[in-house]
């Protein structure tokens, strides 16, 4: 299965080692999910991890960024002639529906508006793996 995952998620899974996000992070991170990107969502995944009020360990941030990049599944995504709540949420679902995903998973499902997303499932953690268990 491909997903798109919203960086918070991320952030979420390393911060709350029992979470929901987590047990996704940690299905990446063993290959049995694989996770949709492009350029700017791997610079986003990066520059958000980095930031100090986090303290993620430098090489925990490389090494996940190095599996994204080996395991996961390069989109390259069309621009879009929309505009998201948040713009930076922008290349998530362009990603998705370039890709043809199914599941974008995200913390903040209210900045994707459905009118937007042309059937790609917007996901909490929670849905998401109540979703992979049916």
């Amino acid at each position: 299965m491909i997903i798109v995952v919203d960086t918070n998620i991320i952030v979420s899974g390393l911060i709350k080692p029992y979470s929901d996000a987590a047990t996704i992070l940690h299905l990446i991170l063993t290959g049995r999910i694989k996770i949709a990107y492009d350029f700017r969502v791997l610079n986003e995944y990066e520059a958000i991890l980095k930031r100090k009020k986090f303290n993620f360990h430098p090489q925990k941030i490389e090494s996940i960024i190095t599996q994204i990049k080996e395991e996961g599944i390069y989109i390259d995504a069309m621009p879009l002639k929309i505009s998201l709540p948040d713009s930076d949420d922008d290349p998530f679902l362009e990603i998705a529906i370039s890709g043809k995903i199914n599941f974008l998973v995200t913390g903040n499902k209210k900045h994707f508006p459905e009118k937007f997303c042309k059937g790609i499932k917007i996901l909490s953690p929670s849905e998401f793996l109540r979703e992979l268990a049916v």
